[in-house]
C-alpha cells in the first residue's frame, strides 16, 4: 500500500504491482500536478526520504471518463526501482479475466477518513467488506455501475474520502481498485461503494509494465 500525496499531503492510495509500477484510480490526478510517492509507512506522520519516490510517467486509461466513473484506473512509473521488504511488498492482481465471486470476504484498507468531512488520519486502517451481486449493484448505481468494468461491495467497514485509488483485496489477490461512491454518506448501503474490476484492464496493464 502506499500514499500519494501532492505537496505532503495525502491525497490518494495506490499500490505496487512491480517494484517500478503503481496502480491507482484515474481521478486521483489532475493533470499538472506533480504527486510524490511513499511507501512502506503505515503512520504518515512518519517522514523519511528514503520511502519517497518520484512519478515520471502518468499514465491513466485513454478511456477514463470522469463523468461516467469508467475506466478509472491508472499506472504510475516511478523514477526508480522500490527495493522490497518485509514492510514494502508487491500485491499480486487477478488473472485470466478472473475475478471475486458474490459473497466473498475481501479487505480494503487506507489514510480516508472515518465518516464524511471527518478529519484526516496519519495511520493506515484496514476493513472487512463482501462483494455484493452485480445486479443489486446495477440496481442501486442504475447505469452508473458496468458490469464488466466495475464492483461493488457491502460490510461494516469500507471507504471513504482520501482511500481512493486503494486496492480491494480478496484471497491475497487485488481484484478492484477504489473508484467512487455515495456523495453523501460514507459506506452506504443504498449507494455501495464501487471499484474498478481490474481483470477487465490485465492486457493493458501487461502492455505498458510487460508484467503483472
Amino acid at each position: 500500500m502506499v500514499s500519494l500525496q501532492y505537496y505532503g499531503q495525502h491525497i490518494c492510495g495506490g499500490f505496487l504491482i512491480t517494484e517500478e509500477f503503481v496502480l491507482t484510480a484515474a481521478h486521483c490526478w489532475k493533470k499538472c500536478d506533480i504527486l510524490t510517492v511513499v511507501v512502506g509507512t503505515h503512520d504518515l506522520r512518519e517522514k523519511n526520504d528514503c520511502n519517497s519516490f518520484k512519478v515520471t510517467s502518468y499514465i491513466p486509461h485513454p478511456d477514463y471518463n470522469s463523468n461516467t466513473f469508467e475506466n478509472d484506473i491508472m499506472l504510475l512509473k516511478l523514477n526508480k526501482n522500490v527495493r522490497l521488504s518485509n514492510n514494502i511488498g508487491l500485491i499480486s492482481l487477478s488473472k485470466n479475466g478472473k475475478s471475486a465471486k458474490a459473497e466473498t470476504l475481501c479487505s480494503v484498507a487506507g489514510w480516508g477518513t472515518l465518516w464524511l468531512n471527518g478529519p484526516p488520519i496519519d495511520r493506515l486502517r484496514e476493513a472487512e467488506t463482501v462483494i455484493m451481486c452485480d445486479a443489486e449493484c446495477e440496481y442501486r448505481w442504475g447505469p452508473y455501475y458496468k458490469a464488466s468494468k466495475m464492483i461493488c461491495v457491502y460490510g461494516h467497514g469500507g471507504t471513504c474520502i482520501g482511500d481512493s485509488g486503494g486496492p480491494l483485496v480478496c484471497n491475497n489477490t487485488a481484484v478492484g481498485i477504489t473508484a467512487f461512491g455515495d456523495r453523501y454518506l460514507c459506506n452506504s448501503r443504498l449507494r455501495p461503494n464501487v471499484y474498478t474490476r481490474i481483470s477487465a484492464y490485465i492486457p493493458w496493464i501487461h502492455n505498458i509494465t510487460g508484467k503483472v
